[in-house]
């Protein structure tokens, strides 16, 4: 499958697609009490949250954000399951690390889940903090910072 993907900022066009992506990596990645959380995030319309489109198709989504001047946050990354395992998250991570440079920032702070961390571990980040069920029953929060 080609993997030539384009991104361009969220709409309130946007707001389905990124919902059903949502549901498809629930419960795998998400915890289902984290939907509402993701609808209000998404109607909030953020400035700085990106979709991802691969051959006229959203397939994922992320939002690098925050105030500090030099740590920003990845809000809301997900990939929908059709298409993982064919380097398009390796895109939106180096798309992070590129976009975190470029604003010479010193790292981005990542809330991840049990399930996700070992994606995210791949890129050097590491754990700071660990909250048992910290998204939901049987879905741990893991803090992680990836350091530029």
């Amino acid at each position: 499958m080609k993997t030539d993907i384009s991104f361009r900022f969220y709409t309130r066009q946007d707001r389905e697609a990124c919902l059903n992506i949502f549901d498809d990596n629930c419960p795998e990645f998400f915890a289902p009490n984290e939907r509402v959380d993701y609808a209000d995030f998404l109607d909030s319309l953020p400035a700085e949250y990106e979709v991802s489109v691969l051959n006229g198709v959203i397939v994922g989504a992320y939002g690098l954000e925050g105030k500090e001047p030099e740590w920003r946050n990845l809000n809301w990354i997900l990939i929908s399951p059709k298409v993982q395992g064919i380097g398009i998250g390796s895109t939106f991570m180096n798309r992070v690390v590129s976009k975190g440079t470029a604003v010479n920032l010193t790292g981005i702070k990542i809330a991840a889940s049990h399930l996700s961390a070992p994606f995210f571990a791949k890129y050097a980040a590491l754990p700071i903090r660990e909250i048992e069920n910290g998204w939901g029953i049987g879905m741990h929060r893991i803090d992680m910072e990836l350091t530029l």
